[in-house]
């Protein structure tokens, strides 16, 4: 039997794959099938509905994060294996094969998974309040094989091609040195420009073109089926949607003061949103203010619905009481202040695990100031390199927020749009696959099913 890899390739949709010839190649040995994913369409939760087959309300990853309730606290991209229910693939696997052996190489919630061995970035924070990058790996021997990972090539406005071709090399140096039945990786380039300037940009066609280069080591190995697929497509928006703004308008959210500077309170808060891409999970205090709230959301420009949780798949004790789904041309930020001044520091800072939303802003230096948010930027780092501490703040609020050009999360509503799937096996020919049917498919691949 062969050996199976499978490629996560972020934001892959049949449009892009036309500058693509070498993953094209991958299909035209075997097959390319249309790749329907979950509600919400981001990473944390298509990722953890391949692996185990089940639907957010069955694996009960809602999001790329959400508020957990029992803390009091917002978390995003939170890493341990745990948090994800269900049946993973690789404890399927291991029912039928006990030596089934499995690589993970930067796909979500790595840390704890029961497999062989995984790599995934991991920066290290110094006591004197210091970030650098680095990466965890199991087995910790592992980890001084590898050059240092790349962290501010893989998000912030720097973020671009060398962690993908890290990530690739990472790969190939699992299957050199220790060969896996089954390697994950996660490849995140097409995110970056998607969503700086939009799948309809050039700089789009362009990342796509490079990427298929970078990729191309990985789609030709000797015995081994390739997988490729993508947890979402990245569509076209021009309108920021403040939807925690509205609800603190209406006297709903609280935030608390330190400094000058305003933070979410969402232990006392009646209402708040968790903002993540074009989906919005509205945690209300008292359920007898669900319908005021409802109302409120229904009626905020740039909110398409309030979803239903059964039917959608998200009917799962994190969600919130209510998920709202943006219009097509619109995302939700997380922006709970009404005055610039009185943000946190961390809003002008790349700080994925402070900020309680996503903040696709990240990708781009001020677009207020480009210039000057790159020279603070500069002497950030000539601060960093002579043991001082430092504040890295080149992001705009407002003004970053306005130039996004690119989102996802909602289901796609054209095949333009759409995820799709690549394998490179014939005899698996598919004419359509669901994300809940990824599990089985790998599974039958590798000889399992």
């Amino acid at each position: 039997m062969s050996k199976l890899i499978v490629l996560d390739v972020v934001g892959l949709t049949p449009g892009l794959l036309a500058h693509m010839p070498k993953l094209r190649a991958v299909a035209e040995r075997g097959f390319q099938a249309p790749l329907g994913t979950v509600l919400p369409a981001v990473t944390c939760s298509v990722q953890s509905t391949f692996l185990t087959g089940e639907l957010p309300s069955g694996h009960g990853i809602v999001g790329n994060g959400w508020y957990f309730r029992e803390l009091g606290e917002v978390f995003l991209w939170r890493q341990h294996n745990a948090l994800v229910e269900g049946e993973k693939i690789w404890d399927a696997a291991r029912r039928q094969r006990p030596d089934f052996t499995v690589a993970n190489v930067c796909w979500w919630y790595a840390m704890g998974a029961r497999v062989d061995w995984t790599i995934t970035p991991r920066p290290i924070y110094r006591a004197d309040g210091r970030k650098e990058p680095d990466c965890y790996t199991y087995p910790p021997e592992l980890h001084d094989e590898l050059p240092p990972f790349p962290l501010f090539s893989y998000w912030g406005p720097g973020a671009g091609m060398p962690s993908s071709q890290w990530i690739v090399n990472a790969a190939l140096h699992l299957r050199k040195t220790r060969d896996p039945d089954l390697t994950l990786v996660y490849i995140p380039h097409l995110d970056y420009d998607l969503q700086r300037f939009g799948p309809s940009s050039p700089q789009a066609a362009d990342a796509a073109a490079a990427l298929d280069d970078v990729l191309a080591p990985l789609l030709t190995l000797p015995d081994t089926t390739v997988v490729a697929l993508s947890e979402y497509g990245i569509t076209d928006v021009s309108k920021p949607v403040d939807i925690n703004r509205m609800l603190r308008s209406e006297g709903l959210l609280e935030v608390y003061t330190q400094d000058g500077m305003e933070y979410l309170d969402p232990w006392v808060s009646r209402a708040f949103a968790v903002a993540d891409h074009q989906v919005a999970h509205v945690y209300v205090r008292d359920p007898a203010d669900i319908p005021a709230v409802t109302k409120l959301c229904e009626a905020l420009p740039g909110v398409d619905t309030v979803v239903d949780k059964v039917e959608a798949g998200l009917d799962h004790a994190r969600s919130g009481e209510l998920v709202l789904v943006a219009e097509p041309d619109a995302w939700f930020t997380y922006y709970y202040w009404l005055d610039d001044a009185r943000a946190p520091d961390f809003a002008r800072s790349v700080e994925i695990h402070r900020k309680p939303g996503y903040d696709p802003a990240e990708l781009l230096f001020d677009p207020a100031n480009p210039g000057a948010a790159q020279r603070r930027a500069i002497a950030a780092v000539a601060r960093k390199k002579m043991g001082l501490r430092y504040v890295m703040n080149p992001i705009g609020l407002d003004a970053g927020a306005r130039a996004v050009r690119g989102s996802h999360g909602r289901l796609p509503t054209s095949a333009k749009d759409a995820p799709v799937l690549l394998c490179s096996d014939p005899s698996a020919v598919r004419e359509k696959v669901s994300a809940t049917e990824v599990k089985g498919l790998l599974l039958g691949l590798a000889g399992l099913s």
